[in-house]
């Protein structure tokens, strides 16, 4: 199973390039004919196709591929600045980060020099972005200054961890940050006023995905390489372990399910989707998700999961009413992040 895991974070793609090179190479290429005037009105939905260098951009309403953005090398993860102007694509083997209109999908800058960004985050008071070198093993924490157009981001502190950074959350407070070590099974603190490390424990097999709910009480993490969540309380001084959920085998990716109670969880290895009532710590629904399902995007409906499937290629599209698979969409290969503007509330 831990072959069968690392595959997930192997990509390749296309070279950085200079300036000019970088402009050409990241045009926005259509590939079907322009939306009616309702559909043109929403937001699109973006892809991360980490093996192919590139983004897929879909149609919000009929979800039919519209174009390709190239990014760097692995792009993994994407996140929304705290303007909410640009989608930032994480480009972990290229050194860099691309920011696209989250409404028109035009690349809008690239900065390099960011080492190994494989996951990322903002803190909620717009001061500190992290990033999680899953490759090389750090966590780095930057001073955000959106005033600073030549270079936003000035790096405060490079902190060593443990084997495999691999995701990250922050609390309502913008005091912490937590990140799970993969291949160390352990999960980590960090004080982002000081940039020291609060704690750091031992946890379940390859801990991928961490989620903090809204109270900063609870923590989930999810468990690749077992089929369980585990629940912290971190409210205290140390963490403690509240529960062991049982979801479903390969444990990997949160989303909420934006009623402020429920949260999915992807079991890749299940090829499910587990919802777990975040007040009981227990699985209510399942969902059914082919292809190695990973990260997911709820959309404004309430009621349509976007999910990428890592094995095959798609992105798959599921009522979680009737918890049924209604869609597939080919996109590019070893498709992993998933985001649009049009999207449910976050919590």
């Amino acid at each position: 199973m831990k072959l069968l895991m690392k595959m997930a974070r192997a990509g390749a793609g296309l070279c950085l390039v200079g300036a000019a090179g970088w402009a050409a190479a990241q045009s926005v290429v259509p590939t079907v004919a322009p939306a009616t005037a309702p559909a043109a009105a929403l937001p699109p939905v973006f892809v991360l196709n980490s093996q192919d260098a590139n983004v897929s951009v879909l149609d919000r309403a009929t979800m039919a591929p519209k174009a390709l953005i190239a990014t760097g090398k692995e792009p993994h993860h994407l996140y929304l600045t705290p303007d909410e102007k640009s989608v930032i694509v994480a480009n972990a083997l290229s050194d860099s980060l691309t920011f696209i209109d989250p409404k028109t999908a035009q690349v809008q800058r690239t900065i390099t020099g960011i080492i190994d960004p494989y996951h990322l985050r903002f803190s909620p008071d717009m001061k500190w972005f992290v990033t999680a070198a899953n490759r090389l093993d750090h966590i780095d924490i930057y001073r955000w200054d959106p005033a600073n157009a030549a270079q936003p981001l000035q790096l405060a502190k490079r902190i060593p961890a443990g084997k495999t950074p691999s995701h990250l959350a922050i609390d309502t407070k913008s005091s912490v940050v937590y990140s799970s070590l993969q291949d160390s099974d352990e999960l980590i603190a960090i004080d982002l006023r000081t940039q020291a490390p609060r704690w750091r424990i031992p946890v379940g097999k390859m801990p991928a995905d961490v989620y903090l709910t809204p109270d900063d009480r609870t923590l989930l993490v999810g468990l690749t390489g077992d089929e369980v969540v585990e629940a912290y309380d971190v409210s205290g001084a140390q963490p403690k372990l509240v529960k062991r959920i049982p979801t479903g085998k390969g444990a990997h990716a949160f989303r909420s399910r934006g009623d402020g109670r429920h949260l999915f969880v992807s079991n890749r290895v299940a090829n499910t989707i587990s919802m777990i009532d975040t007040q009981s710590l227990s699985v209510v629904s399942t969902l059914p998700a082919p292809g190695g399902p990973d990260c997911m995007e709820l959309l404004s409906d309430g009621k349509t999961l976007l999910v990428s499937s890592r094995w095959a290629r798609k992105v798959t599209v599921i009522d979680i009413e009737k918890k049924q698979v209604v869609q597939q969409v080919p996109v590019g290969r070893s498709p992993h992040g998933i985001w649009t503007l049009d999207h449910a509330p976050r919590h």
